[in-house]
């Protein structure tokens, strides 16, 4: 039996005191927002962040509005968490990553759900289509399998030389799969060699031996849960064996966790994004109604601090190029 303690359901706005002179004023409207959070810590950021711009946006905690945060500290709590906020009465539940998302949709027919999907979420069965996608989950996916070719390109930029690139990705995952194709093809166009370094089937040490012993001169990590739960590890291997990496996600791998560089979606712009979702549903609009919203604004980000100990020099021409750097 799961260990209840392992989860947590809190408001952090409490109890809305009654309004005084009930008799003389109109009830304000509280919007009730549920947030499904998984143990990844980017999730939990996301949700923090959300918080922020909901705030900006008009919905303020003790005010007109209460934040149900539902936190699962293992994937296998999402199922159990998800249940207890589809029973706390929220208006609208947001979810970030696939397994949330399935777990918020399993727990729930009827109260809308604004996702932030990392893959394809027709493949994943979570939508019918992306101009319509039926039923009560609708938001907005971060699939962008061209950015292969650009993600290789910077590497030959950043890295002088460069030959055979090691891909670390997951082939039980549909996004990862079709990532994984999209980049051999662009490989071939580019003149490089990739070798495929697969998440499950190895433990992330035996993949940099492999990665070294097959002389790759550079990583691309792709995202995905089974990758991202092993960020740190996967960061300090990169710089105990020089190893530079490329990632799709920006402000953490590379802002917080210490990564060497990111091409992908600025996740600042999605999160704006999927408050916009909240906002339209609650004021009237079906999840139905509104279509599955696609990238298309990118960034490259690179941390000169990561590049210094890999004893890598960046070129002033990729540096100016950049969207942030990282001194």
């Amino acid at each position: 039996m799961m260990d209840r303690r392992r989860f947590l359901l809190t408001s952090l706005a409490g109890a809305l005191a009654a309004p005084l002179a009930a008799e003389a004023q109109t009830p304000r409207k509280v919007y009730r927002i549920g947030l499904l959070e998984g143990p990844f810590p980017p999730i939990s950021l996301f949700g923090s962040h959300l918080i922020g711009v909901l705030q900006s946006a008009g919905y303020v905690e003790g005010r007109n509005a209460v934040i149900e945060r539902g936190i699962a500290r293992a994937d296998q709590e999402l199922t159990v968490v998800a249940a207890a906020l589809a029973r706390s009465g929220v208006d609208v539940i947001v979810a970030a990553g696939l397994p949330a998302i399935r777990a918020a949709k399993d727990a729930t027919k009827t109260i809308p759900i604004v996702m932030l999907a990392e893959g394809d979420p027709v493949v994943a069965g979570l939508v019918s289509s992306l101009g319509r996608p039926g039923g009560n989950v609708t938001g907005l996916t971060l699939r962008n399998p061209e950015l292969g070719a650009k993600r290789l390109q910077l590497l030959q930029d950043a890295v002088p030389g460069l030959v055979r690139i090691g891909v670390l990705w997951n082939p039980g995952s549909p996004e990862n799969v079709e990532h994984w194709q999209a980049t051999q093809q662009a490989s071939q166009l580019l003149g490089l060699e990739l070798r495929s370094l697969e998440v499950g089937a190895h433990e992330i040490e035996s993949l940099f031996e492999i990665a070294v012993r097959e002389r790759c001169g550079a990583l691309i990590v792709s995202n995905d849960y089974l990758i991202n739960v092993r960020a740190y590890r996967i960061i300090a291997l990169t710089q105990a064996k020089r190893m530079p990496a490329m990632y799709t996600s920006g402000v953490w791998w590379v802002k917080t966790a210490g990564g060497l560089m990111s091409y992908g979606v600025n996740e600042f712009d999605s999160i704006r994004r999927v408050a916009f979702y909240v906002d339209k549903i609650l004021h009237g609009t079906k999840p139905a109604d509104l279509p599955i919203e696609q990238p298309t604004k990118f960034e490259l980000i690179i941390n000169l601090k990561t590049a210094k100990t890999l004893r890598l020099t960046m070129p002033p021409s990729l540096l100016a190029r950049a969207d942030q750097v990282i001194e």
